[in-house]
This record gives C-alpha cells, structure tokens and sequence, in this order.
C-alpha cells in the first residue's frame, strides 16, 4: 500500500505522511506471519472516554427482517489516537479504491437489484 507517494514495504507500518508513528525512529517491522484472518460484513463501533471498541461480525441475514443476532467474532479495543491514524489510512484507501472502481454505495438498499434472487 502506498502513503502519500512512499512505498510501504511488506513488514513495515507507516503514519499519515509515511513516517514511523514513534517520531522518526524508522520504520516499524510487523510479523504477521502467524494472524488468524476472519471476514466481518457487520462492525458495531462504542467506547469509553478512553478507548474505542470495534466489533466484527457476520450479518446471515442483510436483507429483510433478522431472524438471529449477529454474531460478533472479533473485538478490537484502541486509544483513540490509534483510531484517528486508522481513519485517515482508511479514508486514503477508500479514496484511492473509488477512484479506480467507482463510488462505494453504504445503503444496501440502494444496491439492491429489485426481482433479483439471492444466490443459493
């Protein structure tokens, strides 16, 4: 992924402006060799004056009247200053992705093709 014009190597994490986060002491190494991957099409956001906490989940049922809870599989729980770096690497790669492949329409309603049938 790039930031602003600098190439993010795989391993390394940047800030906004592609500098480390911890004030110019280089680049952060990650190892993400042993990460567990989940998919979330449902993300409950709440907090704390302190804290925010994110809850992924799966949404069987998107369309219609929900017969079950979601269920929630994932929780993720960081300062708010983490949250403000996510935001805006968020924003820059929704940003970039639109660009490329048109605007992300949110309202599944508007998505949906009326007379379609669910895939099976």
């Amino acid at each position: 992924m790039e930031l602003r014009g600098k190439t993010k190597r795989p391993g390394e994490e940047h800030g906004e402006n592609g500098e480390s986060p911890r004030g110019g002491r280089g680049p952060i190494r990650v190892d993400d060799r042993h990460v567990a991957n989940s998919y979330a099409n449902f993300c409950r956001v709440t907090g704390t004056p302190e804290e925010l906490i994110l809850d992924f989940g799966l949404n069987a049922q998107p369309f219609g009247e929900q017969n079950e809870p979601v269920s929630i599989h994932q929780r993720v729980v960081m300062n708010f200053y983490t949250a403000k770096r996510m935001l805006s690497a968020l924003q820059v790669t929704i940003q970039r992705h639109e660009t490329a492949f048109g605007v992300l329409e949110t309202d599944i309603q508007k998505r949906v093709v009326p007379g379609a049938s669910p895939v099976a």
